[in-house]
């Protein structure tokens, strides 16, 4: 039997039960995917993430669904794991920030972590923007989010943006709109599969406060119906409405997700180029996996 160091994180929250939990598993390198799969299931959360030894960067992460599929990008699956080593003293003395480099698919992206106010902070740039074509028609969008195609805004269009994992951004009139989506699994997939998503992001933007947005975010392409904090939809979001010229001067946005589901999270995000991601996290459970 393998025995393995694991728990629990919440990752985007400054109090336990809140943000966007994430089960983390250090080691693993002698599983094979198949395990790491199971294990996935077994904590059955929106995202498991394994740290492995890596030889092109400080450490190796690997996040798989409850479903068993594998997500790259650097979000709250990236942010948490390395709260998690801070929190246990895997990364030495963080007084002043020091950056860390992370290996997540074919990237090696940077993370710099600092401790302030007795909490560790973390913020990390994720991957250049990277934007497909616009939908041509939102009527099938619409239905698949059970909305009406009037809620939909036109600018900036309904766009597949990536950071480092693509997911479809949809801006809608107001956050009560965001709240009245009550999408269908079967037509959703049957818009985000030929626009080249894998989730779709859903939020509505004031552009008399472009430092705010409200969002939520559906991923049945992976099996995530529904996520509290998603950080690979956040960084692209920030980029896309920097690229349309929609932030503010100082190129920041405060993402407020999961209220919906009564895991208020609030994702900060800065534009410079690239989006740099940070928040902090809460450990609430750690203890001995044993398979």
């Amino acid at each position: 039997m393998t025995r393995l160091v694991a728990g629990l994180i919440d990752v985007f929250a400054d109090a336990p039960l809140s943000g966007n939990p994430l089960a983390v598993v250090e080691g693993g390198e002698g599983l094979d995917d198949s395990l790491l799969r199971r294990i996935a299931g077994e904590f059955n959360q929106a995202e498991t993430t394994f740290v492995l030894a890596s030889d092109r960067a400080d450490w190796r992460l690997r996040s798989f669904t409850a479903n068993g599929s594998e997500v790259f990008g650097a979000g709250h699956n990236a942010l948490g794991a390395w709260l998690w080593l801070a929190h246990h003293g895997r990364l030495g003395e963080l007084v002043e920030a020091r950056t860390f480099h992370q290996e997540i698919g074919v990237d090696v992206l940077p993370i710099t972590l600092q401790a302030r106010e007795g909490r560790i902070q973390g913020r990390m740039r994720q991957a250049r923007l990277r934007l497909l074509e616009p939908l041509a028609a939102v009527d099938r969008l619409a239905a698949g989010l059970g909305l009406e195609p009037a809620d939909i805004l036109p600018f900036p269009p309904p766009r597949t943006a990536d950071t480092g994992a693509p997911h479809l951004m949809v801006r809608v009139g107001d956050a009560a709109a965001v709240d009245r989506c009550a999408p269908l699994a079967a037509a959703l997939l049957a818009v985000l599969v030929p626009a080249g998503a894998e989730g779709c992001y859903v939020y509505a933007f004031d552009e008399a406060t472009p430092g705010a947005a409200y969002a939520r975010f559906f991923n049945p392409t992976v099996g995530l119906w529904e996520d509290a904090a998603t950080g690979t939809a956040a960084g692209p979001l920030t980029a896309y409405l920097g690229s349309s010229g929609l932030l503010g001067s100082d190129g920041t946005l405060v993402i407020e997700q999961g209220v919906k589901m009564g895991r208020r999270s609030l994702l900060s995000v800065r534009l410079g180029p690239d989006p740099e991601l940070s928040g902090a996290g809460v450990v609430v459970l750690r203890g001995e996996l044993v398979v």
